[in-house]
């Protein structure tokens, strides 16, 4: 069993493909079958969450592709941007992984989100797809989908979170007059 322990940007040759749903793209150690039906280890950083088209290295200098699996999702479309915007909001304050497109979202499937979606006036259909949900604000990591600011950060990180109270504020002493 070889060991897939790097995430490489390029490679002139691909030696095996590796296709996951996103729940086993976003573990770190694990056990997996190749296209080829050879077994591997995923040693990777703790955290690495892995994407369409990510490129692993491994022992002896193997090269393998990843490939989002096919997976059950449901699709939520709405004609009006307003709306989209409402479902997209109640579904990050359950902190559900989504997926955004022009005009849709895509999210696991889920009986209790999908009558939320509903509920609110959207369109849900249930489609075969590629999972690739938003890395997350302060997810960092590398994003092939998104135009990423300063550090590869989708988002600036507060470097402290103070809350501010009344009782919170300093006198100002009047200056010379």
């Amino acid at each position: 069993m070889i060991s897939l322990h790097t995430r490489i940007l390029a490679a002139d040759v691909v030696h095996d493909t590796l296709v996951l749903p996103f729940e086993q793209r976003e573990r770190c150690r694990q056990r997996a079958r190749l296209a080829s039906g050879e077994e591997v280890a995923l040693f990777l950083v703790r955290g690495t969450v892995l994407r369409d088209g990510d490129l692993l290295l491994g022992e002896g200098g193997r090269i393998v592709r990843v490939e989002a699996a096919l997976e059950p999702t449901y699709v939520v479309c709405c004609g009006d941007p307003t709306l989209l915007a409402r479902c997209a909001f109640h579904l990050g304050n359950r902190h559900t992984q989504t997926q955004v497109g022009a005009g849709w979202l895509r999210i696991r499937v889920d009986p209790v989100l999908r009558e939320m979606v509903a509920g609110l006036g959207a369109e849900v259909s249930e489609e075969l797809a590629k999972f690739e949900p938003e890395a997350g604000a302060y997810g960092g990591g590398h994003g092939h989908h998104h135009e990423q600011g300063p550090g590869g950060l989708l988002a600036p990180v507060p470097l402290r979170q103070k809350i501010h109270r009344p009782s919170d504020v300093t006198p100002v002493e009047p200056g010379p007059a």
